[in-house]
């Protein structure tokens, strides 16, 4: 079996604000890596024979976008720009961000994903001379749909239980 390449594991943020209509933008563009962070929430416990116990009861998951430089015109800049401006905080920071596997194409076209709900976090703006940066986090919630993405639609589909 062959390696899959990191091409084909698409990330797409929605850069809409309402969320009732998503646009979708797929992040890549001058990142040399992304990757969703699993932050384990781990206890462990030692008994008096000296077993140790494990438990993983959940994860964090982040994914941090750096560099993310600044593309007039795109909604993802204007998002993050919005964020900037505004100093936008909870419920304003809401979206979601749709993992596409394209190495599992099942015929021409969708592919499966999952949908997840995410806030944005600005890290920064600015930057230096290689142009204007604005990097960020997305913080995962966990609440999850599988799915199917249209490339060419830029959609999403869940599919039935």
């Amino acid at each position: 079996m062959a390696k899959i390449e990191r091409k084909y594991l698409a990330h797409y943020v929605d850069t809409s604000t309402s969320g009732e209509n998503p646009v979708y933008e797929r992040l890549g563009k001058d990142l040399e890596e992304f990757s969703a962070e699993l932050s384990a929430q781990v206890d462990t416990k030692k008994n008096i024979l000296g077993e140790t116990s494990v438990v993983i009861s959940g994860y964090e998951k982040t994914g941090s976008v750096e560099p993310y430089y600044a593309e007039a015109g795109t909604g993802l800049f204007e998002r993050l720009q919005n964020i900037i401006d505004n100093a936008l905080v909870m419920d304003s920071l809401k979206t979601t961000v749709v993992e596409v596997k394209l190495w599992e194409k099942q015929s021409e076209n969708p592919y499966p994903a999952t949908m997840e709900e995410a806030f944005i976090e600005v890290k920064s703006y600015g930057g230096d001379t290689s142009g204007y940066q604005i990097p960020f986090v997305l913080h995962f919630t966990g609440k999850k749909t599988a799915g199917v993405f249209d490339l060419s639609a830029r959609t999403f589909t869940a599919t039935a239980n």
